[in-house]
């Protein structure tokens, strides 16, 4: 006549479906991480942008690297003077390049770009304001992939 339903759980409070969990769900965890590797992936080259400079090419072989940011002249192919970013005119160039040398010390280096487009005689007037600003470590900075000098190889 009539049917009864029996339950699986036998009534008791604790029954399996209402169990706490004791694993850890790290799925959370991974997702936030991918997201944030993504986004340093693509925030990291938007970072090191500076003055555009056509760099010339050349078979030197590259410095090595510094531990702390290195000075860095920039001139582009207007002739502009650049320090560390920063547009500097001609005239106070030499007073900050000395302040910057008393602060670091006249040995550190210094990293000059010139586009490849400027006047030679332009880059050579910025490496003398340079040696009257203090440094004479100065790096002129290029692109890898240029010709070596005939009957040289550069290795």
């Amino acid at each position: 006549m009539g049917a009864a339903v029996r339950s699986r759980s036998s009534g008791r409070r604790g029954s399996r479906r209402n169990a706490r969990m004791s694993e850890i769900n790290v799925t959370p965890f991974v997702d936030v991480m991918l997201v944030l590797l993504i986004v340093f992936m693509v925030a990291a080259p938007l970072l090191t942008v500076g003055v555009p400079v056509k760099l010339p090419k050349t078979a030197a072989n590259p410095l090595p690297t510094e531990q702390r940011e290195p000075v860095t002249i920039n001139v582009d192919m207007e002739g502009r003077i650049y320090l560390q970013g920063d547009e500097v005119v001609p005239e106070d160039l030499a007073a900050r390049l000395a302040a910057i040398a008393s602060e670091r010390g006249a040995d550190e280096r210094v990293f000059l770009r010139g586009d490849g487009d400027v006047g030679y005689g332009r880059v050579m007037e910025v490496m003398g304001q340079l040696n009257a600003g203090g440094f004479s470590n100065i790096g002129l900075v290029t692109d890898p992939g240029g010709q070596a000098a005939p009957g040289r190889s550069i290795e």
